[in-house]
C-alpha cells in the first residue's frame, strides 16, 4: 500500500514508519524538516500547508500529530480539521494517533478516564484537547477516519512484544489488570489497522492494550 505518515519524525511516527516499511509498504514521511525515519519517500511540508493534491494517491494517511504546550493544544483540533478537509470525499483512510484520556470507564459512556479524581492534573489539558478533537471528528461523515486510543500507560521506550488486545470505546485492562502499551506495539496495531480490507472501524474510535 501507499501510506503517508504525517508528523513522521515524532516518536510514534518514526516507529509507525518503521513498522510499515518492514512489511513492504511504500511509505512517505511528511515532515517539517530533515527526514529522520526509514521512509522511502519524504515530503517536507508543514501539516497546515498540506493540500488535497499532496495527499492524493495514498491508500492510508496516518496522523501522528502531537502538541503538548498550552498554547499549542488547540492544534489537536485545527490540525485534524485541516487533514479532514484535505481528504474530504477521498477514498483514502485517515487513521489518527489518539489519546487514552477520552476512553470511557462505564457502559453508559458518560464518564471518561480524564474525569476521574485520580487522573493527573498536569495531563488534563492534553486529554481535553484530544477529546475535543475526537468529538469534532465524529461529526465528519465525509472522511474514512479511524481514531486509535492507546492504553493509559503509553510507553515511548517500552518493549515490542508483538501482542496486543484490540478494544473499543471503553478502557480495557489486560489479564494482569494493566492499561499499558508500548509505542512499538501501538505501531504494530496501527499498521494492522491500515492493512484491514473491511470497513469494520470506519468512522469509529478503537483502542489497544498490551496482551
Amino acid at each position: 500500500m501507499k501510506i503517508a505518515v504525517v508528523c513522521a519524525n515524532g516518536k510514534a511516527g518514526k516507529l509507525i514508519v518503521k513498522e510499515a516499511v518492514s512489511r513492504g509498504h511504500e511509505v512517505t514521511a511528511i515532515v517539517r524538516g530533515e527526514n529522520q525515519t526509514d521512509a522511502q519517500n519524504v515530503l517536507i511540508k508543514d501539516l497546515f500547508d498540506l493540500t488535497a493534491e499532496d495527499l492524493h494517491g495514498f491508500d492510508v494517511v496516518i496522523d501522528a500529530f502531537g502538541a503538548w504546550t498550552p498554547e499549542n493544544l488547540p492544534q489537536h483540533s485545527t490540525s485534524l480539521k485541516h487533514l479532514c478537509d484535505a481528504l474530504s470525499g477521498s477514498s483514502a483512510r485517515l487513521i489518527v494517533v489518539g489519546g487514552a484520556g477520552s476512553l470511557y470507564v462505564n457502559p453508559e459512556h458518560t464518564l471518561r478516564v480524564m474525569d476521574g479524581d485520580d487522573f493527573p492534573a498536569e495531563f488534563k489539558p492534553l486529554a481535553a484537547a484530544q477529546g475535543k478533537a475526537l468529538e469534532e471528528l465524529r461529526e465528519r461523515s465525509d472522511v474514512r477516519w479511524t481514531f486509535i486510543s492507546p492504553a493509559g500507560d503509553f510507553q515511548a521506550e517500552g518493549e515490542r512484544t508483538g501482542a496486543y488486545i484490540l478494544a473499543g470505546e471503553e478502557l480495557r485492562l489486560n489479564d494482569a489488570g494493566e492499561s499499558v502499551i508500548s509505542y512499538a506495539d501501538y505501531a504494530i496495531a496501527m499498521v494492522d489497522e491500515a492493512e484491514r480490507t473491511d470497513d469494520a472501524h470506519i468512522q469509529q474510535r478503537i483502542s489497544v492494550v498490551r496482551r
